[in-house]
């Protein structure tokens, strides 16, 4: 099986390339191999390789940034996803496109479905949106795939950011008023090879189990951290309220998602975020020692 697979520099996309099945040729693209916002480009890749399949991995994920540079998120979340898309309808490809939870307001106190009304704060929320949407119309067999707060042993990320800080720092203020769910990038890839092979349809939510606050998450990862190591020193971390910590974007309040769904097509009940932040920390060091 051949996949094509985009952002390949990603987070996402570095898990996707590490777990990669056996049995699966994947065509690994970025923007330097592959501009999906040209539809010429996308042609003459699926021209060239003939792949069954279409990983989206690619976004402009800069929340904040993207509060300005509103035509570059829109181009690369919105008409790109349904550039890809109406490539896979006309070819007869499978498409997985991947989503995120900033497309819901946060004013919900209880898990949100993949049916539920989605109603973006912000640019970023609002140009996936309008992806996930185009996807839907243009290509009816497609799977959206919405994630949250993703982070990996690859590229930048809240955890990398914390382990830095509270190396460099004699104190840390993180916000312990917006609610959501810590994802480790392998959760998701381990669910996207899932359904390359069961080809479902629609929308999905995936994520790690159980729920935490900015503030519970780096807490969490300086008390595994110190444990494995990879901190010298416990630093005092303090709860700071959305006010305290202005951003030019505003983030959901709550953006908890319900995986049942996900998790009865899978067969599997996900982990809790706390044990596979343990286990990303592990390969951190593991590659700590590596070097």
């Amino acid at each position: 099986m051949k996949i094509l697979l985009t952002g390949a520099n990603g987070q996402l996309g570095s898990e996707l390339q590490a777990t990669c099945p056996a049995h699966i040729t994947l065509i690994a693209t970025d923007y330097s191999s592959l501009d999906i916002t040209q539809t010429a480009q996308i042609q003459a890749a699926l021209d060239q390789h003939q792949p069954s399949v279409i990983i989206n991995a690619a976004a402009y994920t800069a929340v904040d940034k993207a509060e300005t540079d509103v035509e570059r998120a829109y181009a690369i979340n919105h008409h790109a996803a349904a550039h890809l898309a109406q490539a896979a309808q006309q070819r007869g490809l499978y498409l997985l496109h991947v989503s995120t939870d900033f497309v819901f307001d946060g004013q919900q106190s209880t898990p949100y479905m993949p049916t539920d009304v989605a109603q973006p704060l912000g640019v970023y929320g609002a140009s996936k949106l309008a992806g996930d949407n185009a996807v839907q119309q243009i290509c009816p067999t497609a799977a959206i795939v919405r994630t949250s707060w993703l982070y990996s042993a690859y590229g930048n990320n809240f955890v990398k950011t914390m382990l830095r800080l509270m190396a460099e720092r004699e104190s840390l203020g993180v916000v312990a008023d917006q609610i959501g769910t810590p994802t480790w990038t392998r959760t998701l890839s381990d669910t996207l090879w899932s359904f390359v092979v069961q080809k479902p349809q629609g929308i999905f939510h995936c994520s790690d189990n159980g729920v935490a606050s900015w503030y519970d998450f780096a807490i969490a990862i300086q008390e595994e951290a110190l444990a494995l190591g990879l901190l010298s020193k416990a630093i005092p971390v303090k709860p700071l309220r959305t006010e305290e910590y202005p951003t030019p974007a505003r983030r959901p309040a709550y953006s908890v998602m319900d995986k049942r769904a996900t998790e009865t097509l899978m067969d599997c009940t996900f982990a809790h975020w706390r044990s596979r932040l343990r286990e990303m920390l592990i390969q951190l060091q593991q590659q700590a020692i590596l070097k």
